[in-house]
């Protein structure tokens, strides 16, 4: 599997992402930057979760189905012809970082897919992944913190 690189101008990997992009901000999606994904990329899939969670892994974000010459996602907002699914909150979109306590990690997965699945809005983390098996050619992730309350 080939790596490649998953970027933001708005934190540094292991960095603070600012409020903005949290429940405590204006609750919208950082930007995020896509570097060389592998050839043969036939569409990009995003999870984005905390594994920092009480409860185990919040998932805040699914999103598939974004077209292969991506090389940014633009703040709050899915790129066109992409699919948003379900987080754990159980609607679609993005939901930002809202730790109960402490500080938390949250983990941006990228992965470069040979297809472009055909799933429904309702899709969750597991269900994505499941249609993934064997089709994933290169993932990256970026991983930032956030602490409520700063």
């Amino acid at each position: 599997m080939k790596s490649f690189r998953i970027t933001s101008t708005a934190f540094a990997q292991g960095s603070p992402i600012p409020a903005r992009y949290t429940a405590d901000g204006d609750d919208i999606s950082p930007p995020l930057e896509i570097h060389d994904p592998p050839d043969g990329t036939q569409s990009l899939a995003l999870v984005m979760d905390d594994p920092d969670a009480p409860v185990g892994t919040w998932v805040h974000w699914v999103v598939w189905r974004i077209p292969p010459q991506s090389r940014e996602l633009r703040p709050g907002e899915a790129p066109a012809g992409a699919v948003e699914g379900r987080n754990s909150w159980g609607r679609s979109g993005y939901g930002g970082p809202a730790p109960p306590s402490g500080t938390h990690r949250y983990f941006f997965k990228l992965f470069a897919l040979d297809v472009s699945p055909e799933l429904p809005p309702t899709t969750d983390k597991a269900a994505l992944l499941k249609a993934m098996d064997g089709h994933v050619l290169g993932q990256a992730q970026l991983m930032g913190t956030y602490t409520r309350g700063r």
